[in-house]
């Protein structure tokens, strides 16, 4: 299994923050952001590790991230020239897979709870996403279930026909890539996460689990804040 880190995107709501520093890189309690994922991946037993970032900062990711000797792990670096979408930028890992299946995972996500057995039970054919209960999920991609299945999922919906979304963490077959391939762009131009999750819905392969514990998307001022404060409480008890 090979892992997926999606450090890019202009951090555009946390400015003037990420004016000159990467989203991933801002701190949360004792840890650059980046480092949370990354830590997920471990869990997993996953230890070649692809980060994805765009051309402005991938030279300050490469400074404090290194080899992946700190961790154990060995990380590649490659750079997504220009922001078209997750699926886009998950189809640059095509050879850095070898062949072998992928774990994907977003460079603003933290998850409190242990998922490394979630991640190492995974065996292709087919995909997995992971699920969690929100108070907002029209932010998101939401869920249509039936039962212990998916039938659908919607990006963004302004109804949303459940309360769970798919958080940023994601595992695929090789059969990912040649997907890809076959996406055309969304209305807003970019190649979407969902519609390669659709694609295994439809093949009858899509897996979910809900996550345990806490979920934090940290991609704005107020989530940031919960993070640091999360995870400080969970320090303190530990």
């Amino acid at each position: 299994m090979k892992g997926i880190v999606l450090a890019g995107g202009s951090g555009t709501r946390l400015r003037p923050l990420t004016k000159v520093v990467n989203k991933q890189l801002l701190p949360v309690y004792d840890k650059p952001l980046v480092y949370y994922p990354i830590e997920t991946l471990l869990s997993g037993g996953i230890r070649d590790i692809l980060i994805i970032s765009g051309p402005e900062h991938s030279g300050d990711l490469l400074n404090q991230l290194g080899s992946g000797k700190d961790f154990g792990a060995r990380f590649t670096y490659d750079i997504q020239e220009k922001p078209e979408g997750l699926a886009q930028a998950l189809g640059m890992a095509e050879d850095f897979s070898d062949g072998e299946p992928v774990t994907m995972i977003l460079g603003d996500n933290i998850y409190t709870a242990d998922i490394g057995p979630a991640l190492r039970n995974f065996s292709p054919p087919g995909a997995k996403v992971f699920l969690k209960e929100v108070p907002d999920p029209e932010r998101f991609g939401v869920p249509v279930l039936n039962g212990d299945r998916i039938t659908n999922i919607i990006e963004k919906p302004k109804k949303p026909p459940s309360n769970y979304c798919v958080t940023g963490l994601y595992m695929y077959d090789h059969d990912v890539f040649d997907i890809i391939r076959t996406l055309k762009p969304s209305a807003r131009g970019e190649y979407e996460i969902t519609d390669v999750n659709n694609v295994y819905i439809e093949r009858g392969q899509l897996r979910y689990e809900v996550v345990p514990g806490e979920w934090i998307d940290a991609g704005t001022f107020d989530s940031l804040l919960r993070a640091s404060t999360v995870i400080a409480q969970l320090r303190q008890k530990s």
